[in-house]
């Protein structure tokens, strides 16, 4: 009896077949002297001594209680007398930072700045002769399908390199984790991107920085994310300059036009919500209304890639000089004239407060937003620790401290003041006036023995529980 031979179709992925067509046709581009293999090693060599392996020690606040963590990042020297960049999410609230060179020198830097709405910090390396840095590139006219290449040190594997291509040039990403967006979008790119590539560049053929490495999408193979290098350069100037970022703050919250209209006639960007106590609130503008113009100058949003681009311009107006917007109410234009306020960082200042046993932070206007706290007055408390005099007494994650022993509080400086004198002056009871939720009560602070029984059972053996 014959073999019968069966056929069957298979049928293939087009980007598996479109891989094995330029796997086949490119074996002489990628062999030893040929023109891409040759263009990846030029790229590789004027980035690769310009590389930094950093290794900040960062504060923790956890459950009332502030402690450091060492975490593995990237970064890259920009300038010949050794200014760094890298992401903000890597160094934190970090003050020096150990770097590693590409010559395995161990340095240490000082945090120039910061800034949470782009994710981006810059370091300064002692002063020397000089400093291997690189050269920027224009994220502007990166395209789609182009070759790139990720380095950085991939779970602290310093000095790594791996290559992939631009996905996307404009990738619109939600607030993810406290790492936010507000001001840009993204390059999306299938080169490897893992933990500890943060901060770290992404770079062309020509050996030129024209992103940073700031995200990765978890569950997903090589799909990496980087902030285009135009946008950080001018929040590198700014830092460089000033030690932070001036914006201005109107207080609102913008959604593109697609959400409501499938009219694509309409133009203009909606309002979704409008900030309590802001600027435009006082102004009378709310949510539903329509910004078509601002100074003259029209702006529009139709989908959410387009969203950076006007909060970036109204974050560019001059803060204390009056600015007209253009708004649409139901069928009626309406002129209205504003004053921008200074745009408050988004993450307070956060301290322990040991004696009592839990950890405090400034308010800002990203908490009043986000907490739904009607103003920034008080301080927020972030954490209390199991068996604290501070749990003990009643005080909760989540409250806001509006008076200590009958004095207002604005800010986490007033409040350290009189939180000194008590424990300075030994009080047994200090009476505290909080904000929980929608209400308000009086906490009594017990510093005294009364406490301690519970404290002591803990201390025999007992494990504390955790929120």
């Amino acid at each position: 009896m014959k073999d019968i031979k069966v056929f069957k179709t298979i049928y293939l992925p087009f980007s598996f077949v479109l891989l094995c067509i330029l796997s086949i046709s490119g074996c002489a581009t990628l062999s030893n002297g040929g023109v891409l293999q040759s263009e990846i090693l030029k790229a590789k060599a004027k980035v690769v001594p310009a590389l930094v392996h950093l290794n900040p020690v960062k504060p923790v606040y956890t459950l009332g209680k502030k402690e450091e963590v060492i975490v593995i990042g990237s970064g890259f020297i920009i300038s010949k007398d050794g200014y760094v960049v890298t992401n903000e999410h890597v160094v934190g609230e970090s003050k020096k930072v150990k770097c590693i060179l590409s010559d395995k020198r161990e340095i240490e830097a000082e945090v120039i700045g910061t800034d949470p709405f782009t994710d981006i910090a810059v370091l300064k390396l002692p002063p020397q002769e000089k400093y291997a840095f690189v050269s920027m590139g224009n994220s502007d006219v990166v395209q789609t399908g182009e070759i790139v290449l990720a380095m950085g040190s991939p779970h602290g594997l310093a000095r790594s390199v791996s290559m992939g291509i631009v996905s996307m040039t404009d990738r619109y990403l939600e607030d993810q984790r406290g790492v936010i967006s507000v001001f840009n979008n993204f390059i999306q790119t299938d080169a490897a991107i893992n933990q500890g590539n943060s901060g770290g560049p992404l770079v062309n053929l020509k050996g030129e920085v024209i992103g940073i490495n700031s995200r990765m999408l978890l569950g997903a193979e090589n799909v990496g994310f980087a902030i285009p290098i135009n946008i950080a350069r001018e929040v590198v100037e700014d830092i460089i300059k000033n030690k932070k970022v001036n914006r201005s703050w109107l207080g609102l919250n913008l959604q593109e036009m697609k959400a409501i209209t499938e009219d694509t006639n309409k133009h203009g960007v909606v309002v979704a919500d409008v900030e309590i106590d802001s600027p435009a609130y006082k102004v009378g503008i709310r949510s539903g209304d329509i910004l078509t113009e601002v100074n003259g100058e029209p702006v529009h949003a139709r989908f959410q890639e387009d969203l950076p681009l006007v909060r970036k311009k109204l974050a560019n107006l001059e803060v204390g000089k009056e600015v007209e917007l253009t708004i649409i109410r139901g069928d009626k234009e309406e002129k209205i004239k504003v004053v921008p306020d200074v745009y408050s960082p988004y993450k307070g200042q956060e301290i322990e407060f040991a004696e009592w046993g839990f950890t405090a932070s400034d308010i800002t206007n990203e908490m009043m937003k986000r907490l739904r706290i009607p103003n920034k007055n008080g301080i927020y408390i972030s954490g209390v620790q199991e068996g604290s005099v501070a749990k003990i007494s009643g005080l909760l994650a989540g409250d806001v401290i509006l008076e200590i022993e009958g004095k207002s509080v604005k800010n986490l400086e007033e409040f350290m003041n009189i939180y000194k004198q008590t424990i300075d002056n030994g009080q047994s009871r200090v009476l505290l006036f909080v904000q929980r939720g929608v209400v308000t009560r009086y906490v009594l602070i017990k510093n005294t023995s009364e406490n301690q029984p519970e404290i002591k059972m803990m201390d025999e053996g007992r494990s504390p529980s955790h929120e």
